[in-house]
């Protein structure tokens, strides 16, 4: 009898736990503002800004393209354009992916989470090292290209240039680790959180 007891309530438990389970990956999984959706949403709009901008460079700039495709920065920019977008596009793939999981595979939903914090981690560094080289192309090109910009640039004094490149870097700094705080850190927080919540 103690036995029959048993096995209905780790029946019902385990109905429970499901249930609980099938409920947190809905909120998980909804379409419009579940943390997948908003992740999803954050990568899609990294992929479409770093598509547009070197596109509206180039428009800007069709009367002296020459000088354009011929400038060691703007190729920086490209580079940096396209490591963004492949960044985005893993992402993208891996967030797609645990939108299809369902509640029995909480570890998988876990492993999944810390490569897209490592990830983020990672592109925050290499937006940081981006700048620093920005810097580095900035006082040194105009020994090897002639930009009236650049030479404009160069022609102030050495404690300006240092002055702006801080202040440049600090901005920078800032910016993107609060751009990341609201945006994929927090939705990696909140799936993070929902995810502990499964049994």
């Amino acid at each position: 009898m103690e036995l029959d007891e048993l096995k209905n309530q780790w029946k019902q438990t385990d109905k429970l736990q499901k249930l609980k389970n099938q409920n947190i990956m809905e909120l998980i999984q909804n379409k419009s503002n579940g943390p997948i959706a908003e992740l999803k949403r954050s990568f899609k709009n990294q992929i479409i800004g770093m598509t547009v901008l070197p596109i509206a460079i180039i428009a800007a700039n069709l009367e002296h393209i020459d000088k354009t495709f011929s400038s060691a920065l703007f190729w920086f920019f490209i580079l940096f354009c396209i490591s963004v977008i492949i960044f985005a596009r893993l992402n993208y793939a891996i967030v797609k992916k645990m939108e299809g999981m369902d509640g029995k595979v909480k570890s998988n939903l876990e492993q999944q989470i810390v490569i897209l914090e490592t990830r983020t981690r990672r592109k925050l560094f290499g937006i940081h090292t981006a700048c620093l080289l920005f810097i580095v192309l900035l006082e040194v090109l105009p020994y090897f290209q002639n930009f009236r910009m650049l030479n404009k640039w160069h022609s102030l004094s050495p404690f300006i240039r240092v002055g702006g490149y801080i202040a440049l870097f600090l901005y920078q700094y800032f910016i993107t680790r609060m751009g990341s705080r609201r945006g994929s850190e927090q939705h990696l927080a909140n799936l993070k959180e929902l995810v502990k919540q499964m049994q």
